[in-house]
């Protein structure tokens, strides 16, 4: 995984045990996030594999520092019924960002029809996606994978490139793994996967965007992080906006209440404010997440259509904000 040219072949990385990919090899770890982000309703299978006897350093906030030789894998598929979710599972990408010793290295896979290989594409390509969601609705998607370029501008921190999700904060919650359920951050540092992190209940936990029992306000904040903040934070690539809608973040301008736009082009929509507390219709977040017009939606990648449910998740949280 360290060699300087990557393999052509996801299978020659030997991740898994099996041509399709559905059981991976011991030595990977499956892990999930609080709050993940949106990609056209996407099934996301995630898994880190740590050299043996290497661990990656607990951080307050931040991605946890993982050594030389970690690979994060991210496999993107849909199952053809919704209300079926375990049958008839397509695979469409297997991403790899992996950290050598000159930085992390983002790659794409895709998936072949007969589903028992993935190719290496670093131009990005299409993928037609038809599938009936949890209410029975069919649907078509017009799915996006990246090209290398793309990759960076997402995972880009004070212009290098790096992990998004993996932070202590997004992996406090419990994960049903093959020996039982447990708490993810309580595993991986009991596995030796992790070092110097507090006992889980002293360590920063994200909301659940989709969690009823939580606070709406943060269960918003929690769905902007994850959807917005990898761009919209001090080192990220909108860092000039001024808007900054990472969890760390207190300040009510720089979360987009009553902020004005640095640069009013198409994008606002004729509107004023990124977001008018009180009034979801008057507030250019809440414009740019419900649009899929190139220019003016948001994200500007990583999705094809509107999510429904994020974006009356963020209507909501708007309204409940007082003027």
């Amino acid at each position: 995984m360290l060699a300087e040219t990557p393999a052509p072949t996801l299978s020659a990385y030997r991740l898994f045990t099996d041509a399709g990919a559905r059981t991976p090899n011991a030595s990977l770890t499956p892990y999930a996030l609080s709050t993940p982000l949106f990609s056209d309703y996407a099934e996301k299978f995630r898994f880190a594999y740590l050299p043996p006897g290497t661990s990656a350093a607990y951080r307050q906030t931040g991605a946890l520092d993982f050594p030389v030789g970690t690979t994060l894998v991210k496999t993107f598929a849909y199952p053809a019924d919704f209300r079926r979710p375990s049958e008839n599972v397509r695979y469409l990408e297997t991403r790899l960002l992996i950290r050598q010793a000159q930085g992390w290295t983002a790659l794409a896979y895709v998936w072949n029809e007969a589903q028992d290989e993935a190719r290496l594409k670093r131009a990005g390509t299409r993928l037609d996606i038809s599938f009936v969601d949890a209410h029975g609705q069919p649907h078509r998607i017009d799915y996006a994978v990246p090209n290398a370029n793309q990759c960076k501008e997402c995972h880009s921190l004070s212009g290098e490139l790096a992990p998004i999700g993996p932070k202590a904060r997004n992996l406090n919650g419990d994960f049903a793994y093959s020996t039982g359920t447990e708490n993810q951050l309580a595993h991986w540092a009991r596995t030796g996967l992790l070092s110097g992190a507090p006992a889980p209940s002293q360590a920063p936990r994200t909301a659940a965007w989709d969690d009823p029992a939580a606070p709406l306000a943060d269960r918003a904040r929690a769905y902007l992080d994850a959807n917005c903040a990898h761009c919209h934070n001090a080192a990220g690539m909108a860092s000039n906006s001024g808007l900054n809608l990472d969890l760390e973040e207190d300040r009510p301008a720089a979360l987009g209440i009553g902020k004005r736009p640095v640069a009013a082009g198409r994008g606002s929509g004729g509107l004023e404010v990124s977001i008018a507390p009180g009034d979801p219709d008057h507030s250019i977040l809440l414009h740019r997440m419900k649009s899929t017009e190139p220019g003016v939606m948001m994200p500007e990648l990583g999705r094809t259509v509107v999510h429904e449910e994020g974006v009356a998740l963020i209507a909501d949280y708007i309204r409940s904000l007082r003027p």
